[in-house]
């Protein structure tokens, strides 16, 4: 029967989305099986529809909302994921990267229920937490609806013009030449609903810094961000809806001063240029396009169909001449990925007791790799550069069907079960089945217990994935040591979760989460090589575990939070990609579990806000136990604290009118740290966390 559903729901709802936007009369083709009700429409019915179609049962979620999010000491300039540190189980990592539950990164972003494809990974953020009404982070045994990235779904829900009318223009100003305008613009025009935003910023601290400087050299970044919505109310229980993004980012790369070169000469002439004096960059670009169409078949059945697109480049420039001397190669390396896809998700309310969501997506994306290198021959007499292309080209291709009921056992317990397929056809063609099952029980007082599993397969990133030739580079200084090039595998793995939330008193809820990870082809990601792009491996086995527990306390003008979170990622033998690594490290991993290198035996945050009349006080910090280094991840970096602290008002000027104000600081006591030191597994080059800074933003509603 619920097969049955399943397919006269998806050509009746393909008809109807077909009829509306060529204003066809449905009532015409009554005779022909597609006969709607007429409903009164309201744009709140219509959001509903959507909070119907996205369920967590059984899964971990953590929300931030956009008050919350202004509370924090740089307010809605806050980067994504500064963002998400805020929440538990999430370490900081350099590059702007974050790691959640233990994991590289696998995380899955989704803005008004729509996949949003994953951009290729490099320092800057592509999408702008201005926009967000609220976030979900969701982590644990996710339900069927959930696959490929799982360890963590970031469910953004963005702001819109009839919740935000008007507008709002700010400035964020500050140390290492910040400066930081945008603009937000939202509103309704009869049954049209729209919302904009969009912001530019500039400062000389784009990258963490190699060195503990307070004012890095060579480190400045221009960056732009915007993103755009329309929602068009259709007359039947409908509406169509159009997300456009856009994220362009220009870095240079810092350079370390006083380092030696390891070569002296070029074409027989003898080079010297300080490392201070180097000039990499590095630019990024990520623009995206959704366009959904949303309403209800019957009284029965919600749907989304949704068709998307995004193109995502980094392109990596070298200091020719520094480069060579420094490192014997030089390399320009280009990476692009043109992705385009559909996504379909309905709910059916079956009876009382059984709510069936069941959903298809297919996404086809071209990835491509251009590296051109300039690099030397073994031979030390022979100082001329040797010019190599190794460019690759790769068509992929990805579909997923799942299908899940939220059964309402009884009053108190829920139980989520399901099957998801996935299917890959990349560099490898690779597909499997994995069922679900999640529980929630609330008959005890104050408490809700959740408990859950979950079968995941995770393909690597097919536009982090390069076809590299090892036979191009024998002869030269970057003959790798390990000729083996095993194909990158996509991850299996079974998820374990089980959880408990308490509110002990008004206002404060306190929660306890324990997870376990077995793993077959643990992905992981590393810079190989000098160019700042990451590439996929696999472990041939891994585990994963951990624990987190989570407090949040809101009472009249005080509001406060902490975090602390354990875990433990581990991995043995390296299943491919083995050229990139030395033989005496490959064959230490071979027969030792060894930590991942962004393993974090600790991670903590906390923070707090505190209104009295029209000043808000604020603080937050993020603690670190430290990440891993040295041979084969067997060391481990000190721990740190980092602690910001503001301050905020809104005013009354005669001549600005009401505007509002805020002062931030942010590593309070100076705390100098390293986040990562130039050693362990894939660890490219040190970088240390931000020192000092003082920051002031003014903001003013029109």
């Amino acid at each position: 029967m619920i097969f049955d559903f399943f397919y006269r729901n998806i050509w009746a709802i393909l008809a109807t989305f077909i009829f509306n936007i060529l204003g066809v009369n449905q009532s015409a083709h009554a005779g022909e099986g597609i006969n709607l009700p007429a409903i009164t429409v309201t744009s709140k019915r219509i959001d509903s529809t959507a909070n119907s179609i996205s369920n967590d049962v059984g899964a971990s979620s953590y929300k931030i909302d956009q008050a919350t999010i202004e509370d924090m000491p740089l307010g809605a300039s806050t980067p994504l994921n500064q963002v998400l540190l805020q929440a538990p189980g999430v370490a900081q990592d350099s590059y702007g990267q974050i790691h959640i539950r233990g994991e590289h990164a696998n995380l899955q972003y989704r803005i008004n229920g729509v996949i949003i494809p994953e951009s290729i990974s490099g320092f800057g953020q592509s999408i702008d937490t201005r926009f967000f009404d609220h976030v979900n982070l969701i982590t644990g045994a996710l339900p069927a609806a959930y696959g490929i990235r799982t360890s963590g779904v970031v469910d953004i829900q963005t702001k819109r013009g009839s919740d935000n009318s008007g507008g709002n223009i700010s400035v964020l100003y500050g140390q290492h030449n910040t400066i930081n305008p945008t603009i937000e613009y939202g509103g309704t025009d009869g049954d049209l609903d729209y919302y904009f935003t969009g912001q530019v910023l500039h400062n000389d601290l784009g990258i963490e810094s190699p060195n503990a400087s307070r004012n890095p050299i060579h480190d400045t970044t221009n960056q732009f961000k915007g993103f755009g919505y329309l929602s068009y109310l259709l007359r039947n229980d409908s509406k169509i809806t159009l997300m456009l993004g856009s994220s362009v980012n220009h870095f240079e790369i810092p350079n370390n001063p006083n380092q030696h070169s390891n070569y002296g000469m070029i074409n027989g002439i003898t080079v010297s240029l300080p490392s201070s004096s180097l000039n990499e960059t590095q630019s990024e670009q990520t623009h995206y396009a959704v366009l959904s169409y949303q309403g209800k078949w019957s009284s029965t059945t919600d749907y989304q169909i949704s068709l998307f697109s995004r193109y995502t480049e980094t392109s990596f420039k070298p200091d020719y001449l520094g480069d060579l001397i420094y490192n014997g190669i030089t390399s320009k390396v280009l990476r692009s990925n043109f992705s385009n896809g559909l996504q379909n998700e309905f709910t059916y309310q079956f009876n009382d007791n059984h709510l069936i969501k069941y959903g298809l997506s297919a996404s086809s994306e071209r990835a491509i790799t251009n590296n051109a290198v300039n690099v030397f021959s073994s031979d030390p007499t022979n100082t001329s550069p040797i010019s190599i292309l190794d460019n690759s080209r790769k068509q992929a291709s990805l579909q997923s069907l799942y299908m899940q009921d939220e059964w309402s056992v009884w009053k108190d317990l829920t139980v989520n079960y399901g099957l998801r397929a996935d299917h890959v056809n990349a560099y490898v063609s690779e597909g499997q089945i994995s069922p679900r099952i999640g529980v929630v029980y609330t008959g005890l007082p104050k408490t809700t217990i959740h408990a859950g599993y979950a079968r995941y397969f995770t393909p690597p990133p097919t536009e982090l994935v390069s076809a590299s030739s090892i036979a191009l580079y024998q002869g030269t200084v970057n003959e790798p040591e390990v000729s083996q090039n095993d194909l990158v595998k996509s991850e299996r793995s079974n998820y374990y979760d089980i959880g408990m939330t308490h509110s002990p008193l008004e206002g404060w809820t306190i929660g306890l989460d324990a997870y376990y990870k077995e793993v077959s082809h643990l992905l992981d990601e590393g810079q190989f090589g000098q160019a700042l792009v990451f590439t996929p491996f696999n472990y041939s086995q891994g585990r994963i575990y951990g624990l987190e527990l989570t407090n949040t306390y809101h009472q009249d003008n005080f509001k406060a939070y902490m975090n602390i979170a354990t875990s433990r990622a581990m991995g043995k033998s390296i299943g491919s990609a083995q050229f990139n690594f030395g033989q005496p490290e490959l064959s230490y991993i071979a027969n030792n579990w060894v930590h991942l290198d962004h393993d974090q035996a600790l991670t903590a945050s906390a923070g707090m806000t505190y209104q009295i009349d029209k000043v808000a006080l604020g603080s937050n910090l993020i603690f670190g136990s430290g990440m891993r280094s040295g041979f084969a991840n067997t060391s481990s970096l000190p721990a740190y604290t980092t602690l910001n602290f503001s301050a905020g008002s809104s005013f009354n000027n005669p001549i600005l009118g009401n505007f509002n104000a805020k002062v931030a600081l942010i590593n309070a006591f100076d705390r100098i740290y390293e986040i990562r030191d130039g050693s362990g597994i894939g660890v490219g080059a040190p970088q240390f966390g931000q020192r000092r800074s003082l920051f002031v933003s003014v903001g003013k509603d029109f």
